[in-house]
């Protein structure tokens, strides 16, 4: 069962309000907004199903019910409601994905998350204790070399949606 600090909302983008920046916080986030930015929390981060968000979110657990483009980092997992469209990399132990979801991006569901434990790492078999810590250069290069591919593409407003 799920104690009640798990379940209280801490932070909320309301349906309406437009965010743009960073934000840190301890517990869980709500997006019903729209937010652009980026997300670091130990707790979870909710996109409800009104919510647009286009950011980088490093999070424990992470539920998209409404459109999201950017980056996931869960430590736990992501869930992936049926109302979800994701655009973007997802990197975490396990993705929950119900029927309906759309989704176009590179899914990493290995076992743990880059930098943070054991695990295969984009099809790598390092297995050696570690090997899978990645620095924070190798970070940011991997999302350079994302951000390259991804600007290749043709771009999608979330406005459009």
């Amino acid at each position: 069962m799920a104690s009640i600090e798990s379940t209280l909302v801490n932070s909320i983008v309301g349906t309406g309000t437009f965010f743009k920046g960073q934000i840190e916080v301890s517990g869980l986030l709500r997006i019903d907004g729209d937010f652009a930015g980026s997300v670091k929390t130990s707790g979870r981060v909710i996109v409800g199903r009104s919510g647009r968000a286009d950011c980088t979110i490093d999070a424990a657990t992470v539920v998209i019910g409404g459109v999201f483009r950017g980056t996931v980092y869960a430590s736990e997992k992501v869930i992936a409601l049926e109302s979800a469209i994701i655009f973007g990399n997802v990197f975490a132990p396990r993705l929950i994905a119900e029927s309906g979801v759309l989704m176009d991006g590179t899914m990493h569901v290995r076992g743990a998350v880059p930098g943070r434990g054991s695990g295969d790492v984009k099809g790598s078999s390092r297995a050696s204790a570690g090997a899978d810590d990645r620095s924070v250069s190798d970070q940011t290069a991997a999302r350079s070399r994302w951000r390259s591919r991804k600007s290749s593409r043709r771009r999608v407003p979330l406005g459009n949606l």
